[in-house]
């Protein structure tokens, strides 16, 4: 395999200015490595702006062997590009890794690239691919095979792929594949990748759950023929019942010693439901070592039991959302702009917190970019006002409709539209509550008319944007689709520096508020707890579970 000399690359003269507004007490640390090392900054060079030592990957000393059990839904695989649990690419990620991963701490870190180099512009990356890396049935890893993973993820005719929305300024608009100009493969281990316009999204779109690196011959089936360049193979898997992971023995996994240990020969995944009442059961009879998330009161009751709990701030929310394409008995009822503010209206934020989260969170504005995200500009308090809901409802002519509002069955999800419900009826509306099975629920999550969902965190404010409100993306379940709002998007996602990119965002979230697009009552803090002995099983932001890092202690 062809490999060009290692060097050190430069710093990215925009990270020179982030470093500076930290010294001043402007710009917080965590702000400063997402900023930093999306635009190639490594992690001890970004520290060392700052005047500080990188830490060290935490990896506390554990023995080689033995079975790890955790709880967590086993749902059916599909492609991963099309992705939509979490609790799908942990299990992959046993064979299937990715180019790079978002830290704890807000940064990247290098998994099959090396590094990554970005111009003042954002409008050139070099990517320098891992060398030693091979696939599981000993095919080299080059730049051909990342090429050929940017090029699937830029297929918007794919059913499902929420990618395309995420590589949008690498797509032809005309053909909605890659552009041709695109990607230049330079040598084996170094590929360049041009967009049509400034996009400093791409580094952290690498990191999201549906981007797992699969191999040339992938036929669509993570199970059909599995190939991958990590340490673990799936052994099986049982829809609402269990998955199975076994170290590869026959592979020599390139990241031992690099970026974990994967010290154990097998991992379990084990589907309990959505009930913690079964799955705190469950750990008391000794079935599970570790869970994918404490909720509620069990947080308490966990700790009761001595296991270790990991906490994460994170911008992991909840939001009810009005589809404005969808349509009922012949009319879409949420069409009107005065429907959807006046649901907003009705609902007082901190009361969904206090009786849907136990306060758990803080508050959130209805615009879907957290305080965390380097480009958030504060808003004012969303208007509750649930007199002004009612009149406003009765200017649309619509006060005596009845809402169907949809949760799934669950502890924290269902018991914040049931705040929703009573406060949307204590304004005079007409509300019947609809609670679905887990199972049920996802399979049209984005066609429900009017319903609760659950969104994890993504290290950019415009990510979350571009995938949930952008007009036509796969994941846009609002139906929302507004000029004003996609252009002014597309210039964001243009913009580099984060302060810059605040001023837009800030209209980009009024325009959200104004068009009543969700109701977004609170930020979640999230939870983990796993058995003393257990390392690596830390919460993290994105939920991740990075199989190579769990084991046994020593």
């Amino acid at each position: 395999m062809h490999s060009t000399p290692s060097r050190t690359p430069d710093i990215h003269p925009a990270a020179r200015a982030y470093a500076a507004e930290v010294a001043a007490g402007t710009l917080s640390r965590r702000e400063f490595l997402t900023r930093a090392m999306a635009l190639g900054v490594t992690a001890t060079m970004a520290y060392g702006l700052i005047g500080l030592q990188a830490p060290a990957r935490a990896q506390d000393a554990v023995r080689q062997g033995g079975t790890l059990r955790i709880e967590s839904t086993v749902k059916a695989l599909k492609d991963p590009r099309s992705f939509d649990w979490q609790q799908m690419s942990n299990f992959t990620r046993g064979w299937l890794e990715y180019l790079v991963e978002y830290r704890a701490d807000g940064g990247f870190d290098a998994i099959l690239l090396e590094r990554w180099e970005v111009n003042a512009d954002a409008t050139e990356y070099v990517l320098t691919i891992r060398s030693g890396v091979t696939w599981s049935n000993g095919d080299p890893f080059t730049a051909a095979d990342v090429a050929f993973n940017i090029t699937r993820w830029c297929d918007k005719s794919a059913e499902g792929n929420s990618m395309a929305s995420r590589m949008a300024s690498l797509i032809d608009a005309a053909t909605d594949q890659i552009r041709d100009d695109v990607l230049e493969i330079v040598d084996d281990v170094t590929l360049i990748v041009r967009p049509s316009m400034p996009d400093i999204t791409l580094i952290a779109g690498f990191s999201d759950y549906p981007a797992a690196i699969v191999h040339p011959s992938f036929s669509g089936d993570p199970l059909d023929t599995p190939i991958g360049t990590g340490p673990y193979m799936p052994e099986s898997l049982e829809v609402g019942v269990k998955s199975v992971l076994l170290r590869n023995e026959a592979h020599t996994w390139w990241g031992k010693g690099i970026i974990g240990e994967a010290a154990l020969d097998r991992i379990e995944y084990i589907d309990f439901g959505d009930d913690m009442a079964g799955i705190f059961a469950a750990a008391d009879a000794d079935e599970i070592d570790m869970v994918y998330e404490s909720l509620g009161e069990f947080i308490e009751l966990f700790d009761s039991v001595e296991w270790i709990r990991s906490e994460a701030v994170t911008a992991n929310t909840v939001l009810t959302r009005a589809n404005q394409m969808a349509e009922i008995d012949g009319t879409t009822p949420y069409a009107d702009v005065r429907v959807r503010r006046a649901l907003a209206m009705a609902v007082d934020n901190a009361v969904c917190l206090e009786l849907g989260y136990s306060d758990l969170g803080t508050l959130a504005e209805n615009h879907h970019v957290c305080p965390i995200h380097p480009e958030y500009a504060e808003l004012p308090a969303p208007v509750h006002d649930p007199e002004g809901a009612m009149a406003l409802m009765t200017e649309a002519g619509m006060q005596d409709y009845v809402h169907e509002l949809i949760s799934i069955d669950d502890d924290w999800r269902r018991a914040t539209t049931d705040s929703i419900a009573a406060q949307l009826r204590d304004a005079g509306f007409k509300v019947e509550r609809k609670i679905l099975p887990g199972n049920t629920f996802w399979n049209d999550w984005a066609k429900y008319a009017f319903s609760t969902t659950d969104w994890a965190q993504r290290p950019l404010g415009v990510q979350v944007l571009a995938l949930a409100y952008r007009s036509g993306a796969v994941w846009n379940e609002s139906g929302f689709a507004n000029e004003e709002f996609d252009t002014l998007l597309e210039q964001a996602m243009a913009i580099a520096d984060a302060d810059t990119r605040r001023g837009l965002m800030q209209r980009l979230e009024e325009i959200l508020q104004e068009q009543g697009v969700i109701i977004q009552p609170y930020w979640r803090s999230t939870f983990r707890h796993a058995k003393p002995q257990v390392v690596g099983a830390e919460m993290h932001p994105l939920f991740d579970i990075h199989v190579c890092r769990l084991g046994w202690a020593a």
